[in-house]
């Protein structure tokens, strides 16, 4: 992690969008990500000139019509801030993206003289964890595990043990295969804690 992530920058209140077809980003996990649209690469730009931060969102089924315009979006995202960056000889940007906090889109900048991508007013949804949740947590990072081994296969790698159990969980929520649809409702979880009681309940399932 980079210096600058050290102590992390309260989210802003307002944010730049990036919908995507996915849910794409969980708080304290980074991923990486090819950024070639024009109006995004001038996104990226701006960001790099302030915080680094921007809000990554799902595109609502049905995107494709009107994808090069404001297709509908989930109000439920998660922001994430730039921890490394390089821009290719063709103008594209390669970034490493960290998830800060979900947030709730509360209302879009209509105006698009602004910016060619959009902007929105926002407000975080932080996950906050009390000694009590720790407890819970770790009895239900353990539960995950036992079943992560019977569903995955033999050769996957689960999160290194050093990660903490909100981390864990969220590493998990961004990469098991799931529907969409489901990794949305995951994202959208009051708590970690109700995020981790959900993939429990589905590997049970399974």
């Amino acid at each position: 992690m980079l210096a600058f992530l050290a102590q992390a920058p309260a989210l802003p209140a307002e944010i730049p969008l990036f919908p995507l077809p996915e849910t794409s980003l969980f708080p304290d996990v980074s991923r990486p990500f090819l950024i070639f649209e024009p109006r995004y690469r001038e996104m990226i730009a701006d960001v790099l000139k302030g915080d680094r931060i921007i809000g990554m969102v799902q595109l609502r089924p049905g995107f494709e019509k009107d994808y090069e315009g404001r297709p509908p979006i989930y109000e439920v995202g998660c922001a994430g801030i730039i921890e490394k960056y390089e821009q290719l000889e063709d103008g594209r940007y390669l970034i490493l993206l960290r998830g800060l906090t979900t947030f709730r889109v509360l209302k879009e900048d209509g105006s698009p003289a602004r910016k060619s991508y959009r902007l929105a007013r926002v407000t975080p949804l932080p996950d906050v964890v009390t000694d009590k949740d720790r407890t819970t947590l770790s009895a239900l990072r353990t539960q995950l595990q036992k079943l992560l081994i019977t569903v995955l296969p033999l050769d996957a790698q689960l999160p290194d043990a050093s990660v903490d159990d909100a981390e864990f969980v969220n590493i998990v929520a961004q990469n098991l295969e799931m529907p969409e649809a489901a990794r949305q409702a995951l994202l959208e979880r009051t708590s970690v804690v109700e995020r981790a009681r959900s993939l429990v309940a589905q590997l049970e399932k399974q």
